[in-house]
């Protein structure tokens, strides 16, 4: 208090208080040093209290969070705070030695002797350094700093904690305090020193009761927001359930709607329809289980299961019940190409061919190049000349008539390919080194058909050189040679590229050029 810049003056009115104040405290009577330790009793009794209290709440958010994803965010905050909390309370701890360093306990009260305890040499001697502070006591402040600066990362930006933290800013706040004489004491100075020892173990173990009540309400906003959370109304929505999934023309559509959740929240622990077990890894997703199963015989047919969660540690049944009607006679067949719009000329094309509500043994299709791929409704199509074909698609229903119907697809012949190095086509720019160990490729760029190309020969022309006719897909001594004249910016172009299909005896059209730049 007498140090900064002040006058001599001021230096001496502070020097005076300071006398006060020591006489003050040598002559503190016993009863209000007894009243210290009563508070600070208190204060021990109500964290035990709290230290069960908040045990209780995090059991709680441990057990919802793994019963329901709504609360598991709640869960991941609410063991960080823990941690935090813990940490910082077990340090004020060993600042409440400080407090009580050379003080023993009397053995019939079992007690401190607090009308004993009228100074506080350890905490003066330990805490501060001049006018300013020990090693201790800037560590003692960093980590009161620290710990509210941890609570804040841990709870976020989310305003249903701000007076929480605003209560945390106050109680915690480290910066210098205004005196009664309007004079800017540092925080620990103001606090603690030339404090009685009983004063500041109380004050100590107020702002442990601090810590505790911060968690506590962190922990009790933590199960409000996530329950508000799991049942915001944002969560519904209107759904609607008709009495059967078809109706025939000139029939009443009848109905019901319903506020049902489709949330990711909602997690069931298993899932049975019509009597089979549902893969949840599978089948849930944005708190839908999806299901698939035989529509069976044409006519209405019912859907019956359970939804099985888990609510407090128990089991809770909610029965599925659902129709369907499996509809008759269809009159037009399902062709589709598994890849393109078109037949490609040379290629295998993968074709499914069906016919809708006609089992696949009761389907036949035909067209030129058409043949089965081994299972129900699966065919290739190799197209022949000309520019289109036709497949004609027949069924038998079950009343023995037959429908057909047909669809008409344009043949292409396979695009042209382009050369490449190194995957690379056109123009491209690099060193000898990357040609001489590069393989001389092909690929036919936008192609929905993966084809085993190889190239089989191609000439090399390095500019002002003569050109080196090669066999196979990579250089050979006479273009390492070349390349070794050739300059930085001489280009090399790789021109009339073979190109095979693996395999097959697809003529392939004319395969791109390929130009490399030497850098």
């Amino acid at each position: 208090m007498a140090g900064g810049k002040l006058t001599p003056r001021q230096k001496m009115i502070n020097l005076m208080y300071l006398v006060f104040i020591a006489m003050l405290a040598l002559n503190m009577s016993k009863e209000v040093l007894s009243a210290f330790g009563l508070m600070n009793e208190k204060f021990e009794l109500s964290n035990k209290s709290s230290l069960t209290t908040n045990e209780g709440l995090l059991q709680a958010l441990d057990a919802k969070g793994t019963e329901s994803p709504a609360f598991a965010e709640a869960k991941r905050t609410a063991d960080k705070v823990a941690v935090i909390s813990k940490t910082f309370y077990t340090y004020i701890g060993t600042l409440k030695e400080y407090a009580t360093k050379g003080v023993e306990v009397d053995p019939d009260t079992k007690k401190l002797p607090y009308e004993a305890m009228d100074k506080g040499p350890a905490i003066d001697e330990g805490w501060f350094s001049g006018d300013n502070y020990s090693a201790k006591g800037k560590e003692i402040v960093a980590t009161i700093d620290k710990y509210r600066a941890d609570i804040k990362a841990a709870v976020g930006n989310d305003k249903k904690y701000k007076a929480i933290i605003a209560e945390l800013e106050s109680k915690f706040d480290t910066k210098d305090v205004k005196n009664m004489e309007g004079l800017s004491v540092k925080y620990l100075n103001y606090h603690f020193e030339h404090f009685p020892a009983v004063a500041s173990l109380a004050y100590l173990s107020a702002m442990q009761n601090d810590v505790k009540k911060t968690e506590a309400d962190i922990y009790n906003s933590l199960l409000g927001k996530a329950a508000v959370d799991a049942t915001s109304m944002s969560k519904y929505v209107a759904i609607v359930i008709p009495e059967k999934s078809a109706f025939f023309a000139g029939e009443a559509v009848k109905g019901k709607i319903v506020l049902g959740r489709f949330d990711d929240q909602t997690v069931p622990t298993s899932v049975v329809v019509n009597g089979a077990n549902i893969n949840l890894a599978t089948a849930l997703k944005d708190g839908q289980v999806n299901f698939s199963f035989g529509a069976g015989n044409v006519g209405e047919h019912d859907i019956t299961g359970k939804f099985n969660f888990v609510e407090d540690g128990k089991t809770v049944p909610i029965d599925i019940k659902g129709n369907y009607v499996v509809v008759p006679k269809p009159n037009s067949a399902t062709i589709s190409a598994d890849k393109m719009n078109v037949v490609y000329r040379g290629v295998a094309n993968p074709m499914t061919i069906s016919f809708a509500g006609i089992s696949a043994d009761k389907v036949t299709a035909s067209a030129a190049g058409l043949r089965p791929a081994g299972k129900p409704g699966a065919y290739v199509m190799n197209p022949g000349g000309g520019t289109e074909t036709t497949i004609v698609v027949s069924g038998k229903l079950q009343d023995g008539t037959s429908v057909s119907d047909k669809k008409t697809f344009r043949i292409k012949n396979i695009p042209a390919p382009l050369g490449a190095i190194g995957g690379e086509t056109g123009s491209i720019k690099g060193a000898k080194s990357r040609l001489s160990a590069s393989s001389i490729t092909a690929k036919i760029p936008d192609f929905d058909f993966d084809l085993p190309l190889r190239v089989t020969q191609f000439t090399f022309k390095v500019t002002g050189q003569a050109a080196v006719v090669v066999n196979g897909n990579k250089v050979n001594a006479q273009c390492t040679a070349a390349m070794a004249r050739a300059s930085r910016g001489d280009q090399i172009t790789i021109t009339d590229i073979k190109t095979v299909v693996e395999g097959s005896p697809i003529l392939l059209p004319k395969t791109g050029v390929v130009i490399y730049e030497i850098l």
